[in-house]
Order: C-alpha cells, then structure tokens, then sequence
C-alpha cells in the first residue's frame, strides 16, 4: 500500500503541522517550562533517579521539552526526531533556557548514520512505538546506543488502550501487531479543536512483541510496571481523580493505561 510505503514522509509532514499548536498549547506548557517546570511525570523520574553527569540519548524527542528538563537534571544529552520543525524548536528551546544540548533530525532506524556514542541511558517515553513498523529493529538501536551495563528507561501508552476506539465505547483495534493502521486524524491530542486534519500510519506493538525484542538485543528486563492512569489528558472520555492522573471515566481503574521497562545492556 502506498501509504505504508511512504509511512516516514507522511508522519514527518503529520509531526511538522502539529508541532507550531503544540508549542502554543496549554498541554505542553512551553511558558511554564520556560520559567523552571519540569515536563517530566513522577514514572519516568522514579525510574531514572539521580541522572547528575550521566549522558542520555532520548529517542523521538518532539520538540525537546523532556530532553532538555534532563538536562537541567545535569544530564549530557542528546534528543533525535523525525520532524525537522520539531527539532528547530528543540534549538530554540536549548538557546532560551541556557541548557546545553544536541539535537539530531532523522528517523530513528538511521540513526546510525548521524551518531557514532554510546550512552549511559537511553530514553524514550509516552507514544512512541506506535510510530514504527519494526520492535527488533528499534531494540537493536537503543542496544547499539547503550554502553555496556548502560540502563534502558521506557513508559508507554499500554496496548490495552489503543484497542479501543476513540471515545472508549467498543473494541476497534487488534492488541497485537497485525500491519499499519493508516488514517486520518482532526485536531490533535494537545488540542482537539485545532483546525487540522492529516494522514497518520501507525502500528499496536503487544507487550510481548517489545520485551522479547530488547530480551533478543542484549536488553536484560530488570522491571516491567503498570499503570492504571495516563499522566497525560491526551484521549477522550477522561476523568482526573488525583493531579495530573488521569482515567478513562467509565472505566475507573480497570484497564492499564501505561507501563514501564528498566532493562541494563548485558556486559558481555
């Protein structure tokens, strides 16, 4: 299918329009961050801990508001992604709070092409994976990236939620990987009304698929958690019960919503 085919230059023109009303939304923040906010949530903080001096290569960064409060944490760090608008933002973001950090536009399977480190921690968080076709070729990125005994730190939107339709009222998705999902969206889940609409592929990756895709690249699973709230009020039918938790309102607490590895790269 030619939209599978073409699956990078539609999500980079996809990432490239949404990133100008995610600067200016009040999901991100960016006046906020500006002024010391961390975009970081307590998951993923608890997960790294103390990151003073470490070098993080934080994959699929948008436009570099995690990369950078990793930085202010006295991380070295390095953030990729694939739209070039996201990245010139990244910039601007790094020259406007003085905090030190390289940035690098390309698909995350090239990145081999455009980086020869390895890293301390590589990170990546919250609607991620669900931009690329291929869990073995992902988990040998973050491998090649990582120094020997070097952490892995991962949250993800659970695939329990991408099973559903968009308001949450049937099934509509296969859990697991079964091909591209190609559609098209309105708005986006920074700002459902903005007057946008576009293309998207996208695939749903099991949590089986992910974790023997690490197992088989060296990554030893040293925790796997869930969750059953979303930090983040990006999906419909939401109801936030504790500060930034969020749940799905007919749901309660009885579907995971997001999860997490830690995994350390084997020595040998």
């Amino acid at each position: 299918m030619q939209s599978e085919n073409n699956y990078l230059s539609i999500n980079k023109e996809s990432w490239n329009k949404k990133t100008p009303i995610h600067l200016t939304s009040d999901f991100y923040d960016v006046e906020g961050f500006l002024n010391g906010n961390t975009s970081l949530n307590p998951i993923e903080l608890a997960l790294l801990g103390d990151i003073k001096g470490k070098s993080i290569l934080h994959l699929q960064c948008h436009f570099g508001q995690d990369t950078l409060s990793l930085g202010r944490m006295g991380a070295d760090v390095t953030g990729i992604d694939l739209s070039d608008k996201a990245i010139e933002s990244a910039n601007e973001l790094a020259i406007k709070t003085g905090i030190d950090a390289t940035f690098i536009c390309c698909d995350i399977y090239d990145l081999p092409a455009h980086l020869n480190q390895q890293f301390d921690i590589v990170f990546t968080s919250y609607g991620t994976i669900g931009w690329l076709p291929d869990m073995d070729k992902w988990a040998e990125i973050i491998s090649k990236f990582l120094k020997p005994e070097g952490k892995f730190v991962f949250v993800e939107f659970h695939p329990v939620v991408w099973m559903f339709d968009d308001n949450f009222d049937k099934i509509g998705y296969n859990y697991s990987n079964s091909g591209p999902i190609i559609e098209t969206y309105n708005g986006t889940y920074a700002d459902k009304s903005a007057a946008l609409s576009q293309e998207y592929v996208m695939w749903n990756h099991g949590i089986s698929e992910v974790v023997n895709a690490l197992i088989k690249n060296n990554i030893q699973i040293n925790s796997l958690d869930e969750f059953d709230y979303s930090p983040y009020n990006c999906f419909s039918e939401t109801v936030e019960f504790e500060p930034k938790k969020f749940r799905i309102k007919h749901f309660d607490n009885k579907i995971p919503m997001v999860y997490s590895i830690v995994g350390l790269k084997s020595a040998k």
